[in-house]
């Protein structure tokens, strides 16, 4: 890469798209990546694990942030798409369990089925002109379908292979991502490794993507669709591209769930899971990867502290923390301190 293309891709990767551009930020950046990278050298097997499962969830509220920080679609549906690659890889995996590849083909698979999924779904609904204020409601149905059907998968008849479906119980037994002896397993500093770095690497590719051309151009149809559709651009064909993206990436936080709790349900694809990754996005601040990847990670350590201290009180606490969001810091808590603390 010659020195042009090396501060044509600094600068993009610093654009203003995002919170923070600055050399201190980067600083910080690295700090903190380093540490992360750095952590199972002091932490404990159980430390590492609780960790995992909150970074696990980043890439998929990156996605939503993209989806609808930046093109404007609010989706219900990442819960989905999470379940349909968590089910998926299990299927996959399982049958495969004895096959020296088998785990990494069941990953391939997941995420593929979960790209290919979303982009003919969101074929009909954007080729297809549905107004804005539907596609919310129609993800949701999205979800909510796939978890009843799912739930009604008990009986001994529903197996594909010899992989029993397991109704609401859900699937259990599904083998950790392999690759020759080292194992992604749920307590392992593996699969913590190999958490940090989707998720990093989720957040630069996202932060080059929303700075680029290409990025301008998704905002451009997120603040005037036809504005935007006279300029010559495809806004059905780019909608459908960033809606199949950030499916992707939740289908890539839920290949990372089964690899880590061996198992998926139905309630992963139900109202709770689909509200979620909304209040993760709305609270830090759509507007904004940072934010995002910041309150994901902060409201997932809250949401399981309040489920083993409060019980059924934490979905009740965080629907006033969205409501409070939404009237006192419109743009997200995390987007509004930043902008306080640059004046």
């Amino acid at each position: 890469m010659t020195g042009q293309g090396h501060r044509g891709f600094w600068s993009t990767l610093g654009g203003r798209q995002d919170l923070g551009s600055g050399p201190g930020f980067w600083v910080a950046f690295a700090i903190v990546a380093r540490r992360l990278l750095v952590s199972p050298l002091f932490g404990s097997p159980f430390y590492l694990s609780n960790l995992a499962v909150f970074f696990i969830y980043v890439p998929m509220g990156l996605g939503l942030c993209l989806l609808w920080g930046y093109a404007g679609i609010l989706s219900f549906g990442q819960a989905a798409f999470f379940g349909i690659a968590g089910y998926v890889y299990g299927i996959i995996a399982q049958n495969l369990s004895l096959t020296p590849l088998g785990s990494l083909a069941g990953v391939a698979v997941a995420i593929s089925a979960t790209v290919i999924g979303a982009a003919l779904f969101g074929y009909f609904v954007f080729y297809g002109q549905v107004s804005a204020w539907i596609i919310p409601l129609l993800t949701l149905v999205l979800s909510l379908i796939l978890e009843t059907f799912m739930a009604q998968t008990a009986g001994y008849q529903w197996r594909v292979g010899h992989v029993l479906l397991g109704g609401y119980n859900g699937m259990t037994g599904i083998p950790s991502i392999k690759i020759g002896e080292l194992e992604f397993g749920g307590a392992s500093v593996a699969l913590y490794l190999l958490t940090v770095i989707c998720m990093l690497v989720a957040y630069l590719g996202l932060r080059l993507l929303v700075n680029s051309h290409y990025g301008y151009v998704v905002v451009g149809v997120r603040d005037d669709v036809e504005r935007t559709r006279m300029l010559g651009y495809n806004v059905a064909r780019i909608q459908v591209t960033v809606f199949a993206l950030a499916a992707g990436l939740a289908g890539l936080s839920g290949v990372l769930y089964v690899s880590w709790g061996n198992y998926i349900n139905p309630a992963s694809m139900g109202l709770y899971a689909a509200t979620l990754p909304v209040i993760w996005t709305a609270v830090g601040g759509r507007s904004s990867l940072l934010a995002v990847a910041l309150s994901t990670v902060g409201l997932k350590w809250l949401a399981d502290t309040l489920a083993v201290r409060g019980g059924g009180n934490a979905f009740l606490i965080m629907g006033a923390l969205l409501l409070a969001t939404m009237l006192f810091f419109p743009a997200g808590i995390v987007v509004s301190l930043a902008r306080l603390w640059r004046r």
